[in-house]
């Protein structure tokens, strides 16, 4: 199975994609991907299990000298009864030192950002979040993304209908 691929048993992501931030790619011209292991307590895992977490606002930012997911909605798992978490609370990320100061040298003296791309599990079962640095793009530019996706699409339909 390709791994890209989402993987179900039993309704529970077991390897795949747990949540995407499909906007990021639009929004961000991505320069560098970064992946980075993140610290989660075990109904967190459950709740990312079930594929029910949002990127769509989140963001990865310094604080005292280390990396941090912010605004990342991962819900509480409502099948456990001690399972009481800050949904949008802030998360650890791990990376070596040497990663962590690329990354926030690059968002403060180069102006780029540090946006959550996925959230995914490795072969191993591990939570990952794949990071992406990029710069913001300006509306001039999503039209061009949006008119050259469109030209793509149009031009795939009728190399189908001709052949």
């Amino acid at each position: 199975m390709a791994d890209n691929k989402i993987k179900k048993k039993s309704g529970l992501i077991s390897h795949g994609v747990a949540a995407q931030n499909r906007k990021a790619r639009f929004d961000y011209t991505i320069k560098q991907t970064m992946e980075a292991g993140l610290v989660l307590r075990g109904p967190e895992v459950k709740s990312l299990r079930h594929g029910r977490a949002t990127l769509t606002e989140a963001w990865a930012g310094e604080r005292e000298g280390e990396l941090f997911l912010f605004n990342c909605y991962i819900p509480e798992y409502q099948a456990g009864v001690l399972s009481r978490f800050e949904p949008r609370a802030p998360r650890k990320l791990l990376l070596k030192r040497k990663q962590i100061g690329e990354l926030i040298g690059a968002s403060t003296r180069d102006g780029l950002t540090v946006v959550p791309l996925q959230i995914h599990f490795n072969d191993r079962g591990v939570a990952k979040v794949l990071l992406g640095v990029g710069e913001g793009r300006k509306k001039q530019d999503k039209r061009q993304a949006i008119a050259a996706r469109d030209w793509q699409r149009d031009k795939a339909r009728l190399m189908r209908d001709k052949g």
